[in-house]
């Protein structure tokens, strides 16, 4: 099955609309602007010749950079800002004059150790800044159809070949992104050199009782070389006083466990951290960073649909399952330890230390995106809307200009959206992953459509004969979905339908008649999840017939409310529930219930739809009454930290009242 391209799929309007509006008109500038008063932007110029500053950020910073790019191409798929365009374009020159002539670029090498290359690969993060790099060209080409940035990532991709085809077995950087990115331009332009390398790179992820050496000695390296950056910029500052002392924002804001510290060093030097313990075929469980993992799982689902080797899906699958079942708090969030920014142990998903980093979100999104496409299983699309409309969502704010990096499920009000971080990661992430939602709606072949989200949008398919699909949609606030096929003759199509595990009863029509609904289930089995969220229950509804042009088919999902008990194993959360409505959970905040406990109990026979108003206008609400006979409010979770400074639970505890 084959995703439409950016220019095939579009969304047009409802819920997302909205969403995609603000990132392409507000906060994509905003980012430019905050990449331009942090000097991550000049540090190219740096690189150019044309800026006589000091450096500034770590020596990642980069990626930001390259995100955001990647990110403003695809907005430029669907608008014709010039604004965007121009200033797209004189980064692409910038870069093109920061790129040395055999096509390596890292401005942390360049500048502060000319000459200097593939050093420190675990922790100085060269191949993941080139790996965003080159998706941000793969996006600027298929968006625009120009060859400025491509060529400039395929020289920057040759070079990786040159160096590094037949490297040492270390030679691997140890935040996984670059093997993602070779296999996107392996699509691109059918070089299949490139996907040889993306696989070298994963195969190359071998554990071994030498890794602790290895790493403590790159993290010396790495140390004496900030070291020297330290003491260049401390004489910088003497000789240029005028110059700003304090560019970077602070970092974000999380709880500590007093635990950390050791867990952390035992992650890093055993390898865990960045999935180096165990070559890839021998995973078991979600270890490490939450990020990283989520890009490794990525890549390897990628390369076996790509190459069609189905030998790893077992792997794949069972990892996945062993995710959902008991690492993944209920809003879809994984990572539960700061520092790590990670995987802990089994069910240790405190909602108040929780990190769930946004970005360990998204990353969840693309392997879910592609775990449907290898498998056709509807879990993972189960999954992908879940993390999409909570886990995902509540990293930017309505105002387009405001960031959470970190998103506890229990919060005493230290805890609020940012304007930007020191390491800005998430922002970019987000408008770039907005930027191609459009693409994750459907897949198809010639006699075959899957509707794989509900969101309002048209697209291109290019089946036999082509349809132009228009799809209306409530969602996520209301259950009502509308279908209109346009087609030039009529044809046999298979079209699946997926039916979400939350929805439970539906009710489907085609050209007005009703049609008994009929859930296709995949494949893997039921699983329980310990934050109660269903990923199982659903399937798809699978219509076979000759369609014609201007077919109409309705659906209908119920959108209850669910009460989402967690495991008795999370030790923290003993007790407790959330609740949830269709495919989003809901929380309180402290300023809707200045007198209800964070954690009250609640009468769960009194839970009942409210209607929203003033900042919640046409938003649904859920209501119920505390024991203490107080009225609580619930609001959707991805809207927290949108009015201020608040407290925020996502949990209480269930009672029945009588």
């Amino acid at each position: 099955m084959k995703s439409p391209t950016i220019h095939e799929s579009k969304i047009t309007g409802g819920f997302w609309a909205e969403k995609i509006v603000l990132n392409s008109s507000k906060a994509i500038f905003y980012q430019w602007d905050q990449l331009e008063k942090t000097d991550c932007i000049n540090n190219f110029r740096i690189c150019a010749g044309i800026s006589d500053s000091f450096r500034e950020g770590l020596f990642f910073s980069d990626s930001d950079a390259y995100k955001w790019l990647d990110a403003a191409s695809r907005i430029l798929a669907t608008t014709d800002d010039l604004n965007l365009l121009k200033i797209v374009d004189a980064f692409i020159q910038l870069i093109d004059k920061a790129m040395d002539e055999d096509g390596y670029i890292f401005t942390y090498n360049q500048i502060h150790f000319p000459g200097t290359r593939w050093k420190n690969l675990q922790i100085e993060h060269e191949l993941y800044c080139m790996g965003h790099l080159i998706e941000a060209g793969v996006s600027h080409h298929q968006a625009t159809g120009k060859e400025t940035l491509i060529n400039l990532v395929i020289k920057a991709a040759d070079l990786i070949l040159e160096d590094l085809w037949e490297a040492d077995p270390r030679q691997v950087d140890g935040h996984e992104e670059i093997e993602i990115a070779l296999l996107k331009l392996a699509h691109e332009t059918g070089n299949n050199q490139y996907r040889e390398m993306a696989k070298r790179f994963l195969d190359r992820r071998k554990g071994g009782k030498g890794y602790w050496w290895e790493f403590l000695r790159e993290a010396v390296s790495s140390v004496n070389r900030l070291k020297k950056v330290s003491i260049d910029k401390k004489t910088y500052r003497e000789t240029h006083p005028d110059r700003d002392k304090n560019i970077l924002p602070p970092r974000n804001l999380h709880k500590t466990p007093i635990t950390i510290w050791p867990r952390l060093v035992q992650s890093l030097l055993s390898g865990k951290f960045s999935q180096r313990n165990v070559a890839l075929n021998d995973q078991v469980e979600p270890i490490g960073h939450a990020v990283r993992f989520t890009y490794l799982e990525t890549a390897a689902t990628m390369l076996a649909s790509q190459t069609q080797d189905l030998s790893l899906i077992p792997t794949l699958e069972n990892l996945w399952k062993r995710m959902v079942t008991s690492s993944m708090y209920v809003t879809g969030g994984i990572g539960s330890l700061p520092h790590i920014e990670g995987f802990g142990r089994d069910y240790e998903l405190d909602p108040e230390i929780a990190y769930t980093e946004t970005c360990a979100a998204l990353g969840c999104l693309f392997w879910n995106r592609e775990m449907s496409l290898l498998t056709g299983n509807s879990r993972y699309d189960d999954l992908f809307e879940w993390q999409l409309y909570n886990a995902a969502a509540v990293g930017l704010g309505v105002d387009g200009c405001s960031y959470f990096y970190n998103n506890p499920l229990i919060n005493h009000g230290q805890l609020q959206r940012a304007g930007w971080y020191d390491v800005p990661c998430c922002p970019s992430n987000i408008s770039r992953t907005w930027g191609a939602l459009g693409t994750y709606l459907f897949s198809y072949d010639k006699k075959k459509i899957v509707i794989h989200q509900y969101i309002t949008s048209e697209a291109d398919l290019k089946t036999d004969p082509l349809v132009k699909l228009h799809m209306e949609s409530g969602f996520p606030w209301m259950g009502d979905v509308r279908i209109i096929l346009e087609m030039e003759s009529s044809a046999n199509l298979d079209l699946d339908l997926r039916v979400p595990s939350w929805a439970g009863v539906y009710e489907i029509r085609i050209n007005e008649i009703p049609v008994p609904p009929e859930i296709i289930k995949d494949d893997q089995g039921d699983l329980q999840t310990a934050s109660g969220v269903d990923l199982t229950s659903g399937g798809y509804h699978h219509i076979s017939r000759i369609f014609k042009d201007g077919d109409e088919i309705q659906l209908k999902f119920q959108m209850p409310i669910k009460i989402l008990k967690q495991d008795s194993r999370i030790r923290t959360c003993r007790g407790m529930a959330a609740i949830s409505r269709g495919p989003v959970v809901y929380c309180m905040e402290s300023i809707d219930n200045p007198d209800v406990d964070l954690t009250p109990g609640i009468d769960v026979l009194s839970l009942r739809n409210s209607t929203g108003s003033g900042f919640f206008e046409n938003i649904p609400l859920i209501e119920g009454n505390a024991i203490n006979d107080y009225l609580v409010k619930f609001i959707p979770y991805m809207m927290w930290g949108n009015r201020g400074k608040s407290a925020m639970s996502v949990f209480f505890y269930p009672q029945k009242m009588k």
